[in-house]
């Protein structure tokens, strides 16, 4: 007996030796359900070797009281790391955008020319400016034709960040202009706080969006279903003509532009609290995370046009009408579209005088021009 509580001990000293390291570098380096995984493989191991050692594995019954008890210590780790592993490949309508096709001046950009040659040309100190995402290769294209040449304007004078940061640079001063949706009530109110004004300046018109799984047989909601969805009043596809399947209706991190739109659109209506993704309870507590715009087939997000059409291209997913129109750029020129909104150059008070004379630039016909061409609807149409 002594025997086998020494070959015990010494096991549970190898195991602390040798997976504890382990167990630490996961932690670094993994989501927290493989972690889990790892760790309940690890104690399946070990128990499976004391039994072992203590011969437990005599007749058939307690062979099978094993069985039942690894597989009890596996059977949640395991379907939460598997749940994580199929997340992390659904498509997302967020994923990653390549933002360096976008960076003025470099060499094979995609970002686009004017057809002849500008009215405007900078010179002196050129206007510091960011963005949202979604305007990036809007902005760039007025860098490319109103900047002089240089390849090192990126992360200086040419910034790129989500509307949050944006917004933030612009009321503190860190850039001159930046162009993105209207402001939300707190940045509004962080800039009332700074004593700042903000100016914003249309340039031109977009769609805001919603999105379902391509295989979703709904094609069309009404402005009103899209409203008592966010409300949490509409719960089920089938309510509005679909499956019978529940309505993962996701959200956006708050202050961002398409959150913002949803706020606008939405009014006095109070919006559902954002949907959380609930890990097993007694495993250590929920995990919150706002998901942004995950591909599940009873899903439904929203985003702008642009950004979901021509930046990520995702043909996992399908743009919906809204009161039977589609969100083309014939309907948002001719405002049929019934979700569509402007957006802006914003400045807050900057010194910069070519500031100036770049939004008038972008106001005239051959700015007007460009946002054509970049896939944008232009404000005189």
């Amino acid at each position: 007996m002594m025997e086998k509580i020494g070959s015990i001990v010494l096991l549970t000293i190898s195991i602390l030796f040798f997976g504890t390291p382990l167990l630490f570098i996961s932690v670094i380096i993994l989501h927290p359900n493989y972690v889990w995984l790892l760790a309940a493989t690890v104690l399946a191991v070990y128990f499976l070797l004391v039994l072992r050692i203590l011969q437990f594995f005599k007749t058939k019954r307690r062979k099978q009281v094993a069985v039942l008890i690894i597989v009890g210590i596996m059977i949640v780790p395991t379907v939460l790391a598997g749940q994580t592993y199929y997340e992390s490949k659904l498509a997302t309508v967020d994923s990653e955008v390549d933002i360096w096709a976008y960076h003025p001046f470099t060499k094979n950009n995609q970002v686009v020319q004017l057809d002849e040659i500008s009215t405007l040309t900078l010179e002196g100190k050129m206007p510091r400016i960011d963005g949202a995402t979604a305007l990036y290769p809007l902005y760039a294209a007025f860098v490319e034709a109103t900047y002089p040449e240089n390849t090192d304007y990126f992360g200086r004078t040419v910034m790129v960040n989500k509307t949050p940061d944006a917004y933030n640079n612009v009321i503190n001063g860190k850039v001159d202009v930046i162009f993105a949706a209207g402001p939300s009530e707190r940045q509004l109110k962080i800039a009332g706080q700074r004593k700042t004004e903000l100016k914003m300046t249309p340039i031109g018109k977009e769609a805001f969006v919603f999105f379902v799984h391509k295989n979703n047989p709904i094609d069309n909601l009404t402005l009103e279903q899209v409203r008592s969805i966010y409300a949490g009043e509409i719960t089920n596809w089938s309510q509005v003509g679909g499956a019978n399947e529940k309505i993962r209706a996701f959200q956006r991190p708050e202050d961002s532009g398409s959150q913002t739109a949803l706020q606008r659109l939405m009014g006095d209506t109070p919006i559902m609290e954002a949907v959380k993704h609930d890990v097993v309870t007694g495993m250590g507590g929920i995990i919150e995370e706002v998901a942004q715009y995950k591909n599940y087939k009873n899903a439904l997000g929203y985003t702008f046009r642009y950004y979901s059409t021509e930046m990520v291209q995702n043909n996992q997913i399908k743009l919906l009408s809204i009161d039977g129109i589609a969100p083309t750029k014939d309907n948002i020129r001719n405002n049929t579209y019934p979700v569509t909104s402007e957006f802006y150059a914003i400045t807050a008070g900057t010194s910069n005088d070519n500031t100036t004379k770049l939004i008038e630039w972008i106001l005239s016909p051959q700015g007007q021009s460009l946002i054509e061409k970049v896939g944008y609807v232009p404000l005189d149409e």
